[in-house]
This record gives structure tokens, C-alpha cells and sequence, in this order.
């Protein structure tokens, strides 16, 4: 399978996008807004990214279910790993509180319900980590989808999904959705990895080569742009969910998505694409390493410095540097024992 460079190329500027999310305060200066709206891309792009790749993959494996099977494996143990991680962690946390001790570990672990742990992926600090299990959850729809050769019909399906979990996010001013979050796998994670998936498997799209890669990067950044008017609108004149997805979400992501098929060779033998292939790693350890080191700012009472614009900034790069050096010393230590 051909290596496909620009997807990682881009993975890296999606992946510092979500720390910038993560580590920027929500009111701390005014461009924080449309920082904050333009890197909603980041999390479907990884989405889409690994329905793409997921595709390729099954549509040249001799035994496809021996593939899903390794791949929903592989995710499923990634997942318990850092969710044990993350339990071990808050419980150290609660149990050096030294108050309450009883009634917190109490309240904490009945969070653990089977929808939290094997849906959501919520219950501990490791917010981050309902990525996974929606992705997991996606990759199984993907997966019957895809054999019975009828994506193009679950692309639709998600689709209108996803438009139904937009009133459950940034469109909540225009009806009141039941579900409190359907930032998951059934309303989100489903369509955007269904996207990657058509956009691999469609040989209908062939046509879009003929499309130039330019136009598709000014499409994309033209998304740019309206995904934090969006936001605005939705947020400051209409009250509704600040720091969601917007239906120009969708745009942005697509177009995008299309630009790096487009320029595969983009990144090619750079450094920051190395780092993007690492992006996973990234997103699950930067929240903890984000979370140790803010309690330390606390405690030596320099946390006032969120407010500076210079300092978030370093911040975001101090974070996002040594999570991706963290990670890959886990890698090479995971390959020692393995070894």
C-alpha cells in the first residue's frame, strides 16, 4: 500500500491543534475563539484518517476479518491499558487528598458504569479517551458495512446521524436534545470515519484527481475561515454550545482530507511528519502530563500566568514536545521487553 505522507504531514498540525484546545484557557485573550473554533477539524481528521487507512487495508487483505479482528484488538487493548493508566492515577490523586477518602473513591468509581467505560470512554481524568471507543465502535459498523458492500449506504445513514448530533452539540438553541452528549461514536465517530472509509473504497471519486490540490486547500481554508464565524454566530448571538462542531466541520474535514490524497508526497522526509505518525501517542498522554504539570503551576502559585498569551504559547509547545518524547520512550521501552 502506497505510503500516503500528507496524512501525517497534517496529523501533526491536527494533533498540536487539540493541545492548543486542551492547555489555552476558554476565556483568556480574544483570539482564543477562533484558535479554538478553526482546530475543531483535528479530531475528525483522525477519524477520517483511520477509516482510510482501515479501508486500504481491507480491501487488500485475503482475510479481512482476520485483519478487523487484530486492528479492533490492537484499539481494545490500547484502550484498557491508559484507562487503567488514568484510574491508577486519579485514585493516587484522592487517596493523597488525604479528606474524604472513603466518600470521593466512592463517588469516583460510580462514574464506571458499562455505558461510560465500554461507550463513552468517561469516568476518569483521561477524558480524551472516548476517541477510542468510539472509534471502535465505528470501526465494527465500518467493518459489516463494508462487507456487504454497502458503505455508500452507511455514509448516508451517518451522515444524517451526524446532522441529528449537531442539535445535541452547537445547535442546541433550536431544539432540545434528549441525549446529553453526542460527541460519540454513534452521532460523530461513525461519520467522519465512515468519510475516510468512502473516500478510500469509492472508485466514484476517481474523478476528483481532475480536481486541482490547490483548489481543494482553498476550499478547506475558506472552511477555515467560516468554521469560527459559525462558531460566533452560534455562540455569542444565538447562546448556544461554545467549543463544538459545526456543520462547516464537515466541510473543512472533507475538503481537507481530499487535499492530502491529492499531495501524497506532502512531508515527505520532514521531521514534523514524523511526529504526526505519532499522533495518537500524543493525544492519549499529553492530558496527563497537562494535568501534572498545571497542579504543579498551582502549587508554586504561578498560575496566574494563564492569562498571558506568551505563555500559553510555550506552554503548548512545552506540553506537546514532551508528550511526544515520553511517548516514543514507551514505545522504545515496549519494544525492549517485547524483545
Amino acid at each position: 500500500m502506497e505510503r500516503i505522507y500528507s496524512i501525517d504531514y497534517i496529523k501533526f498540525f491536527a494533533i498540536f491543534a487539540v493541545v492548543v484546545i486542551h492547555v489555552f484557557p476558554l476565556d483568556g485573550f480574544a483570539g482564543y475563539f477562533i484558535i479554538d473554533n478553526v482546530a475543531r477539524f483535528a479530531v475528525p481528521f483522525f477519524f477520517a484518517a483511520s477509516g482510510y487507512f482501515f479501508a486500504q487495508k481491507m480491501k487488500h487483505e485475503d482475510a479481512p476479518f482476520l485483519y478487523f479482528k487484530s486492528y479492533c484488538l490492537k484499539l481494545i487493548k490500547l484502550y484498557l491499558v491508559w484507562l487503567i493508566f488514568y484510574t491508577c492515577y486519579d485514585v493516587v490523586l484522592i487517596l493523597l487528598d488525604e479528606v474524604h477518602i472513603a466518600e470521593k473513591l466512592k463517588a469516583y468509581f460510580e462514574q464506571f458504569t458499562l455505558l461510560n467505560l465500554l461507550y463513552y470512554g468517561k469516568g476518569t481524568s483521561g477524558y480524551q479517551l472516548w476517541f477510542l471507543t468510539a472509534l471502535i465502535w465505528s470501526t465494527i459498523a465500518v467493518y459489516v458495512f463494508f462487507r456487504f458492500k454497502q458503505i455508500t449506504l452507511l455514509f448516508l445513514i451517518s451522515f444524517c446521524l451526524n446532522l441529528i448530533g449537531l442539535l445535541g452539540q452547537a445547535y442546541t438553541m433550536f431544539i432540545k436534545f434528549p441525549i446529553n452528549s453526542t460527541r460519540d461514536a454513534m452521532f460523530f465517530g461513525l461519520f467522519y470515519t465512515t468519510l475516510g472509509v468512502f473516500f478510500a473504497s469509492n472508485s466514484r471519486l476517481s474523478g476528483l484527481n481532475k480536481v486541482s490540490g490547490r483548489t481543494f486547500l482553498g476550499l478547506a481554508l475558506i472552511g477555515a475561515v467560516v468554521q469560527p464565524m459559525e462558531g460566533y454566530i452560534l455562540d455569542k448571538v444565538l447562546s448556544g454550545s461554545h467549543g463544538e462542531y459545526f456543520f462547516s466541520t464537515i466541510l473543512l474535514t472533507a475538503f481537507l482530507f481530499l487535499f492530502a490524497l491529492n499531495h501524497k508526497k506532502l512531508g515527505k522526509g520532514l521531521y514534523v511528519t514524523k511526529v504526526g505518525a505519532n499522533a495518537l501517542g500524543i493525544y492519549i498522554i499529553h492530558v496527563f502530563l497537562l494535568d501534572v504539570f498545571n497542579k504543579f503551576i498551582k502549587f508554586v502559585h504561578l498560575d496566574h500566568l494563564s492569562e498571558n498569551f506568551i505563555w500559553n504559547l510555550c506552554y503548548t509547545l512545552f506540553i506537546f514536545t514532551f508528550s511526544y518524547f515520553t511517548y516514543d520512550y514507551l514505545q522504545k521501552i515496549k519494544r525492549n521487553v517485547k524483545q
